[in-house]
């Protein structure tokens, strides 16, 4: 038996492109941490004007989307890092790290938010100035709902978890203001003060949501999650191509690492094939994935299928169609012969 793996290509962007990729989503890092300050600055003094408690919720929000947006540019540094002797397989699961410091910074600010919001439910206090403090949690909201729609875009085009957390979070944000201000407007109508600190707790809850969600995505990445069901079967649906009488394929594991992208797979083939056969026939196996897939890092695993012992060696997969399913399925396409008479 053999493993042939490909070129490490998660960390194929090297030297002048790695770090223009580096400088590229350092500036959305960048953008994300001047929207905080500004959003945070302008939900202050929305809550400063009204006194409500629901707009110090949000503000405490934006808090902590200014940690979050640091905590992203230190991981996404880090991620950008390129493999050494210590890491063989790069830095990129450092933007797990960014999304659980995120999950835990929204906690602690759900339970102060929750926590203000009992105490104003007790003693509640008159909201003043309602139309100016709204119409500047109205823009800071717009601000926020504008760089999020860039951050999701970004952690798209460069596959970057890291992104698209900060991303979610930030249009969760914006959801979150648009309750606040449809509470405070309804105190303003009703006149009922209590309704603003259950909106805020509403809110608070929200927060305790977006946080557990953060944190289980990014034990997950740390935890070697597979990728997609969706990924998993573009890949199984290029390696049956591949198959014939002859080639089987089996024990296909994938896992995603940050924006990095890994897949294994074991390639069954005749015995009495020669090194070079079976070298020539993986090297099309990468180039077909790369090409039809992306980037990724591919080890292909040759083996005898005349072998027992090559059945037993792998706990999990994703399984790729055998040659009797795809005859099947070819059968089954085109549907039954004409019947004798």
């Amino acid at each position: 038996m053999s493993t042939h793996e490909s070129p490490p290509n998660a960390d194929a962007p090297l030297g002048g492109a790695r770090a223009q990729q580096t400088r590229d989503l350092s500036r959305f890092a960048y953008l994300s941490i001047v929207a905080a300050i500004l959003t945070i600055t302008l939900k202050v003094i929305a809550w400063r004007i009204t006194g409500s408690v629901g707009l110090l919720s949000d503000a405490a929000e934006s808090v902590v989307n200014l940690v979050a947006a640091v905590a992203v540019l230190v991981a996404l540094k880090v991620a950008a890092m390129p493999a050494d002797k210590n890491h063989h397989y790069g830095h990129t699961k450092a933007e797990y790290f960014s999304a659980a410091i995120e999950g835990m910074m929204i906690f602690v600010a759900a339970l102060v938010i929750m926590y203000t919001a009992v105490e104003r439910f007790l003693n509640p206090q008159p909201i003043e100035n309602v139309g100016i403090g709204l119409a500047i949690s109205v823009f800071a909201s717009l601000i926020n709902g504008g760089v999020a729609i860039v951050l999701l875009r970004a952690g798209r085009r460069y596959r970057s978890l890291t992104l698209t957390a900060d991303g979610k979070h930030l249009m969760t944000d914006v959801w979150t203001s648009a309750g606040v201000v449809v509470g405070v407007l309804i105190v303003a109508l009703t006149g009922i003060e209590r309704l603003d600190p259950v909106v805020a707790f509403l809110v608070g809850l929200n927060i305790v949501w977006t946080g557990w969600k953060l944190i289980r995505e990014s034990t997950e990445g740390l935890m070697d999650i597979a990728m997609s069901k969706e990924d998993n079967r573009a890949i199984a649906d290029i390696l049956a191509g591949f198959v014939t009488s002859e080639v089987h394929f089996h024990a296909l594991r994938t896992r995603d690492s940050g924006h990095h992208r890994f897949a294994e797979v074991h390639v069954l083939v005749p015995g009495a094939w020669t090194v070079q056969q079976g070298h020539d026939l993986v090297e099309e196996i990468e180039d077909a994935v790369h090409e039809g897939f992306g980037e990724i890092a591919l080890t292909c695993h040759l083996e005898p299928s005349e072998d027992p012992r090559a059945y037993g060696d792998y706990a999990a997969e994703y399984p790729v169609p055998t040659h009797d399913d795809i005859q099947a399925a070819h059968e089954k396409a085109s549907g039954p012969g004409p019947e004798r008479p």
